[in-house]
């Protein structure tokens, strides 16, 4: 079987599944990170080489992308006829490759669905043509897509199968205080979002932490990201004293974040996994002005951060382009720990509910696969 999961969301997210497989049975390979690998998948080209978001980025790593693409098709080729593929998100680079694998006779199923409710819908159309089933992760998202033809089922959210770490034992295994609130910074797991947001989120946890008696903050860093970014990283720890937490490979940071009283995060996953562990996110994202350009026509929400969409309201501070400024990350991030937490916190309460009885979407990702094979 192929799997290909192209960032670090999706790389967990596919290992759970992976896992739950009988590899005795089958032989499982593709694209994806130290995750899928620890899971027991065979990984022909690592997701760092494909990793890429927004229209620069995309051109920048062409040829790595490109060449990712040729390892994969390589690899299928030299295993002879394929049973059945697992495509994890990554929607542009996965739907070029469905084309490819359908032609081959190749049952897909394709796990964490495009954002259409939020932008270009129109790529429903030719996923529906290509994918067999998809085993979509939000609630309103199964109607959704079956209204434009796909089989798709609902199966809760890989963030719903975290066990969080109890409080107190990870803030004394990274040496937070009992006493005082401590700050999640966590940038993003892909090279651009580090660049662009962590800088600004150091300062403004340094502007908060000025005017509060004690505070304390912690890098988070993921697992995906390539060495050079690390070294970013490791840099900037330095130069602001704020100690860097390596999230692991196969549970991210989600299982950590019950440690931590908010959160300063990219906008993705982790605004979820913040929510979900009761640490309220300040989540901010930017792209350059040419993705933002090509993007911007296509929208179809006034709403971007996952807790947000989820609850239809601004119920958490989001801050995207020109208002993911320093001073307004400080301004949220000092209503988060004060005027406005007792709302915020009663917002990461309404958020597990809506899943409904969902918990285990790995396994039955992994019964979907079994069945077919």
């Amino acid at each position: 079987m192929l799997v290909v999961a192209g960032e670090a969301s999706g790389d967990r997210a596919a290992a759970s599944v992976v896992a739950r497989l009988d590899h005795d049975r089958m032989n499982v390979f593709g694209m994806g990170g130290d995750a899928l690998g620890q899971a027991g998948a065979e990984i022909v080209t690592h997701l760092q080489r494909a990793t890429a978001v927004g229209v620069g980025e995309v051109a920048r790593r062409g040829l790595s992308i490109w060449s990712a693409r040729q390892e994969i098709e390589r690899a299928v080729s030299a295993r002879g006829p394929l049973a059945a593929a697992l495509l994890v998100n990554y929607t542009e680079f996965n739907t070029s490759l469905a084309a490819w694998l359908k032609r081959r006779a190749v049952r897909i199923l394709w796990y964490i669905a495009p954002q259409i409710w939020a932008w270009r819908p129109g790529r429903s159309a030719r996923l529906a043509k290509l994918i067999d089933r998809m085993a979509v992760i939000l609630p309103f998202e199964e109607h959704l897509w079956r209204d434009r033809g796909v089989d798709a089922r609902y199966v809760g959210h890989p963030a719903l199968e975290d066990t969080t770490i109890d409080r107190a034992t990870v803030r004394a295994t990274f040496g937070l205080t009992s006493y005082a609130p401590a700050i999640a910074i966590l940038p993003g797991s892909r090279p651009h979002e580090v660049r662009e947001l962590l800088a600004p989120m150091l300062e403004a946890y340094e502007i908060v932490r000025r005017d509060r008696a004690s505070l304390d903050a912690r890098i988070i860093v993921a697992a995906s990201l390539d060495r050079e970014t690390v070294e970013l990283l490791e840099r900037a720890s330095r130069q602001s004293r704020v100690p860097l937490v390596r999230a692991d490979a196969t549970r991210g940071a989600g299982c950590l974040l019950g440690a931590f009283d908010a959160a300063l995060c990219a906008s993705g996953t982790a605004s979820l996994e913040a929510a979900l562990a009761g640490a309220p996110p300040v989540v901010s994202y930017r792209v350059g002005w040419v993705t933002e350009a090509v993007v911007r026509p296509f929208l179809q929400t006034d709403l971007f951060a996952l807790p947000n969409v989820l609850l239809k309201r601004r119920a958490f501070p989001e801050l995207m382009q020109r208002e993911a400024t320093v001073t307004n990350m400080a301004h949220a991030l000092s209503r988060a720990l004060g005027s406005e937490r007792h709302q915020m916190l009663a917002a990461c309460e309404e958020l597990r509910p809506l899943f409904g009885d969902r918990r285990e979407p790995s396994r039955e990702v992994a019964d979907m696969i079994t069945r077919w094979l």
